[in-house]
């Protein structure tokens, strides 16, 4: 009963042969589509869709599939740009959750539905009226209601376009509002009749605007005369209480409920708007969300229906398209509905069964029936309703609500409720969000999940990267910060790999040894149980080295996390209050690769004061430890030499096949952690635990001299004297720079400097050796110039020129002018 055709009998046959309705179009039509009869006085007949999940029970990655399949058709309609200034608006009840798969399939684009549960304290941003619908006022709430206003086009999604005239209603009611440029419009099917095809054009030249229509399928339906009066007369004669459902299975299931958890502050549906950093909060949380349910579901069972509620149908299936990844179980969705429609137990007829319960959510529009169809009779061994918080009502678990009448039909059911989304302005949180856990390998990193957790959000699928000279030249010319992009990942050449390699077999002694003394300085005077927190993401290898150093010397198992922080805007606040929830503050050691002028030094600083000032927990303790200071900026460290770390020679390759991190705020919301991405399609040129193995293997060899180092170092004089401050104060102004963020001392981030951005050229000391090979051969590779000095307090100097270089940024991360 769950597909279009059943023993080979289409499900609209049963209509088509009494009411001589006919279904012309299409070779694929009959497979998306069944008939079946309305109880309406403007409509005889219902298209019935078996891949919207709405009345008819379906596989979640075909109904997700669909929608989505159709989002990047547009997207490719549109081209990138425009799809990323696409705002998608779904109708209710029935395309909300179609909508909402378009606009993942565009894949930035902003999502909204139109809804028909006023809230109170939000006020419409439009409204039109469907005309043949059962229930005909539409209202457009989005939190933000500038939502509407941009000049992007405007992408319309329903299930089914028949005569066109609720799109009409919709772009004259928005067009007079928020005029735009351009409109798609998108369904599953286009139904239109010859003469109702031609209308949008003639509106669309009307208004001045164009108008495109994406389908799945395309075809028109035949109705002979009187078809209202047969309908009608059909459905009297069919609808009686025992025609409308399958007998009960005999036993009262169990109901049990099931806490998901949800994301604190996460919309569950678009009815206020929802943007692509909601989408990515809730990629994120799917995974033990759906665990939850799939633990809480017999091992037995094998059909499990998970079904959602009227307007909430995204949330329901994306929860089932998990579920189904998950558990070996058969996975199904659909979703309760207003519409009442007639149920006949026949092959032949697209709904074979259907459960009535009252409305349990206090409509605006009073109290009436609403219905489930396709469950009763359908073999489930277990149905998982999913309601927002808004319909947990006493009306959902009295004895002839929804609950019951699932429980009499199923032996399990499962009740999970997502909590309705109330807009920011309308209410103060009683405390700061739920923080998620740490992403771990493999799932995010090729590291194994026990040497580092990861305090970022995961935005693998933003395109966030750019040409280095583009992104520089957006820098400067928008005032952009450089945390909200990404450079394209350098691809290093074979001549470029082989100096890695060479590089690392000539320093993992000189690399041991460095770890090793700096982790002994941790333990000896920081904590005998430190909490190792690298700054993602040139800290996090040699955070995973110093773990590794302290479980090799002395058993110890510590634990080890990536947080972001970015240059003029600070530490993740939010990855701090996690740490302080989890662990002592006290314990908490940041890590970092190496300094160059103590940039990075002084800024973690100012974020602990400001993050302490504004309420957060005290005691954590802002001095970085590190293998190499150069720079001279810190007392915790193994070394003060400038010399090749092999880290710094790469980007993701060597750092898990993570990017640098990412500040954007429609991506990074206030209760978020900063985002980075996951490079998976890179994982042919991973040397992330090559590079930790190579250092690893040489720490029995350097056991002595680490001792002999820790000694000394614990004993010396380790004061930061700020020396390589100095010298780059004097180099910035020798040159014409005037700026110190835009001298890059060192080794380490002279290299990062000609991986990630555009130098005027680099200062070498006269005579530097095989340490600076790597960087000759880049800087050859881009065209920049190397000059010998005789005197310079570094091996080497990167130095970006505002006056030459486009995007050239500064102290707060954003372009200098000059």
């Amino acid at each position: 009963m769950n597909n279009a055709v059943n023993n080979g009998v289409w499900s609209g046959s049963w209509v088509a042969e009494r009411l001589g309705v006919e279904l012309v179009g299409d070779d694929t039509l009959t497979d998306l589509l069944g008939l079946a009869l309305r109880r309406n006085p403007k409509r005889a007949h219902l298209l019935v869709s078996h891949v919207l999940g709405k009345h008819v029970p379906q596989s979640p990655s075909v109904v997700y599939g669909y929608g989505f399949a159709l989002g990047r058709r547009v997207r490719e309609l549109l081209g990138a740009d425009e799809a990323g200034r696409a705002v998608v608006l779904g109708y209710a009840e029935t395309a909300t959750g179609l909508g909402h798969s378009v606009a993942d399939g565009l894949g930035l684009a902003r999502y909204l539905h139109s809804t028909r549960r006023p809230v109170p304290g939000v006020p419409p941003a439009g409204g039109f009226e469907e005309s043949h619908s059962h229930a005909t006022s539409h209202l457009l709430l989005p939190e933000e209601p500038a939502l509407l206003a941009g000049n992007g086009p405007l992408v319309l999604v329903d299930d089914e376009f028949s005569t066109g005239n609720t799109v009409l209603n919709t772009i004259r009611d928005l067009h007079e509002r928020y005029p735009r440029r351009r409109y798609v419009v998108v369904a599953l099917v286009d139904m239109r009749s010859p003469a109702d095809a031609g209308r949008l054009d003639v509106f669309a030249q009307e208004i001045g605007a164009r108008v495109d229509l994406v389908a799945a399928a395309s075809g028109t339906v035949r109705l002979p005369d009187g078809v209202l009066e047969k309908g009608q007369e059909l459905v009297a004669r069919h609808e009686s209480p025992a025609r409308q459902g399958q007998e009960p299975h005999g036993e009262v299931a169990r109901i049990a409920r099931v806490d998901l958890c949800w994301p604190r502050g996460l919309p569950d549906g678009g009815r206020h708007g929802f943007t692509p950093r909601h989408r990515i909060r809730l990629d994120n949380a799917l995974p033990a969300m759906a665990a939850r349910l799939a633990e809480a579901i017999p091992d037995d069972a094998r059909r499990v229906l998970v079904l959602g509620f009227e307007e909430l149908m995204y949330a329901p299936l994306r929860l089932a398209r998990e579920l189904e990844q998950v558990t070996d179980s058969e996975v199904r969705y659909s979703t309760t509905t207003r519409s009442p429609v007639l149920a006949v137990d026949d092959p032949g007829y697209a709904i074979r069964s259907r459960l009535v319960f009252p409305a349990h959510d206090d409509p605006a529009d009073g109290p009436g029936e609403r219905y489930a169809y396709n469950v009763a009779g359908a073999g489930f061994d277990t149905v998982v309703a999913v309601v927002d918080s808004v319909a947990d009502t006493p009306e959902l678990h009295a004895p002839d609500g929804l609950l019951a009448q699932l429980a009499a039909h199923t032996p399990h059911v499962l009740l999970a409720v997502v909590p309705s989304y109330v807009p920011e302005s309308l209410y103060v949180p009683e405390r700061p969000a739920m923080l998620p856990e740490p992403l771990r390998g493999p799932a995010f990193s090729s590291y194994p999940a026990e040497e580092v957790g990861w305090l970022l959000q995961d935005l693998s699928e933003v395109t966030l990267e750019a040409p280095t000279e583009e992104r520089e030249e957006a820098i400067q010319s928008g005032g952009a910060h450089y945390a909200e992009s990404l450079p394209v990942e350098y691809q290093p050449s074979e001549q470029y790999q082989e100096l890695f390699h060479t590089a690392l077999e000539a320093s993992a002694g000189r690399l041991a040894k460095g770890v090793g003394a700096v982790t002994e300085l941790v333990l000896a005077e920081r904590s005998p149980r430190p909490v190792l927190v690298s700054l993602a993401r040139a800290g996090t290898p040699i955070g995973v080295l110093m773990r590794r150093w302290a479980q090799f010397r002395h058993g110890l198992d510590l634990p080890h996390y990536a947080v972001s922080i970015v240059r003029g805007r600070g530490i993740d606040a939010n990855a701090l209050r996690w740490l302080a929830a989890h662990h002592d503050p006290r314990d908490v050691v940041f890590v970092d690769g190496w300094t160059g002028k103590g940039a990075i030094t002084r800024e973690l600083a100012d974020a602990v004061k400001e993050f302490e000032a504004g309420g957060g927990a005290a005691g954590f303790d802002p001095e970085i430890a590190v293998l190499a200071d150069p720079g001279s900026c810190v007392r915790t460290y193994g070394t003060r030499e400038d010399f090749l770390i092999p880290s710094a020679c790469l980007n993701s390759t060597v750092s898990g096949l993570i990017s640098r991190t990412v500040l954007r705020t429609d991506l990074v919301g206030p209760d978020d952690f900063h985002g980075a991405k996951f490079y998976r399609e890179l994982a042919g040129a991973d040397v992330s635990v090559a590079f930790l193995d190579a250092v690893t293997a040489r720490f029995p060899d350097v056991v002595e001299d680490v001792d002999a180092q820790a000694k000394e170092l614990l004993s010396g004089d380790r004061a930061p004297t700020w020396e390589g401050w100095a010298a780059v104060e004097r180099i910035s102004e020798e040159y014409g720079i005037h700026d110190v963020n835009l001298v890059k001392p060192g080794v380490g981030e002279t290299t990062r400097v000609l991986l990630r951005r555009v130098p005027w050229k680099i200062l070498a000391r006269a005579g530097a050796g095989a340490d600076l090979d790597h960087v000759r051969l880049l800087a050859e590779q881009r065209g920049v110039p190397v000059e010998e000095v005789a005197e310079l307090p570094y091996t080497c100097v990167g130095l970006i020129h505002p006056k030459y270089t486009r995007g050239a940024t500064g102290a707060d991360g954003r372009a200098v002018t000059v």
